[in-house]
């Protein structure tokens, strides 16, 4: 570990303590793990604090951990993992949080604290289906207004619930159930012995 994430380890253990459930160094950068409930006060301090200068929020994105590493995940399902970046420090950190309730998963808004994670919490709430609280404005950004489930959640349907067609009798575009019957490719296999041979052409 360089000097400088070091340095910021030590802040972060020194100020949160045990409010942060853990904390890695992974690829050089400091990720921490924190709660629900300490989430909104940690990443204002992230911010706020000059020990920390957390003054730019590069990322969010949402996490379904229902089948990472093929299903041995012990943790929470829904994650919201956030990049932050101080420019007077140059350093980086990541952060996570887990949603407590699978059924529905909540985690507060940052957009009090970073305006610009207002697009990133709307496209995690289409996508996955987590929702902010706090939130202005928490209204789907990527899929249609009538969408129905969140696409980027493990169980949904590759082949989606709802399909769209132009209808020529009703001179109009309609939706309807999906008519695609389920089924699985399966790619074709060469077991020749002699494929890839430079000898036999």
């Amino acid at each position: 570990m360089s000097a400088k994430l070091e340095t910021l380890s030590q802040k972060l253990q020194e100020y949160f303590g045990d409010k942060l459930k853990s904390q890695t160094l992974a690829l050089g950068e400091i990720t921490i793990e924190v709660g629900a409930d300490n989430y909104l006060g940690i990443m204002t301090a992230l911010r706020a604090e000059a020990a920390f200068g957390f003054e730019e929020m590069i990322d969010l994105c949402g996490v379904d951990y229902s089948t990472y590493r093929d299903g041995d995940w012990q943790g929470g399902r829904y994650a919201v993992v956030t990049h932050l970046l101080s420019v007077v420090h140059n350093w980086r950190l990541r952060v996570r949080v887990f949603a407590e309730d699978e059924s529905f998963p909540s985690v507060s808004s940052i957009t009090g604290v970073w305006a610009s994670a207002n697009w990133f919490e709307r496209e995690a709430f289409d996508l996955y289906g987590i929702a902010f609280v706090g939130h202005d404005d928490l209204r789907r950004i990527l899929t249609d207004y009538g969408f129905i489930g969140h696409p980027f959640r493990k169980d949904f349907p590759i082949s989606g619930h709802v399909e769209m067609r132009y209808d020529p009798d009703q001179a109009r575009v309609i939706y309807q159930s999906v008519t695609i019957e389920p089924r699985e490719n399966t790619p074709r296999i060469v077991r020749e012995d002699i494929y890839g041979d430079p000898a036999h052409g």
